[in-house]
């Protein structure tokens, strides 16, 4: 219990958490898988501590899932020509025309970050936690994209060479 007959709850174990898409303006419970990057300590990433602003991977399925749902196109293939016509027909055949129709136009729109993309092959992404788990006893966030996603790509890669 605290100020104003609230509870706290601390987070001791946590392995999920709701992450947001900000630019496909999409959540979903992911799974956590790893602490990368702490801007106040390389200890709190060796003891894989959550906290708010740590950057983490986080799984990419529950997106792709959606992704390949919503605009009919798989984040995880490399592209290739041969392949991508023969799945395309394949799915074709499983869906109405007027679904296909209308992920070819969601499609025709759609433009990802590469840098996005890229993490999508490999199947995790990276993410900043923006709640707080010691206090809320949860671990929600967004995925990193952008500028952002460069700072803390470049932070990380210093972290390597040193």
């Amino acid at each position: 219990r605290c100020r104003g007959g609230n509870m706290k709850y601390r987070a001791l174990r946590l392995d999920a958490g709701n992450y947001a898409w900000g630019s496909e303006n999409v959540t979903k419970k992911v799974r956590i898988l790893d602490v990368v990057y702490n801007a106040s300590s390389n200890e709190l990433v060796r003891t894989k501590t959550l906290l708010k602003n740590t950057i983490i991977q986080i799984d990419a399925q529950p997106f792709k899932q959606w992704y390949l749902k919503k605009f009919g196109l798989d984040l995880g293939k490399k592209k290739k020509g041969g392949d991508k016509k023969e799945e395309a027909a394949e799915e074709a055949e499983k869906m109405s025309r007027h679904v296909v129709f209308k992920q070819k136009a969601r499609a025709s729109k759609q433009k990802l970050d590469p840098a996005v993309e890229e993490q999508f092959q490999s199947g995790r992404l990276l993410a900043c936690i923006a709640s707080r788990p010691g206090q809320c006893g949860r671990c929600d966030g967004y995925i990193l994209e952008g500028e952002e996603l460069a700072f803390y790509k470049r932070k990380l890669e210093r972290k390597k060479k040193a």
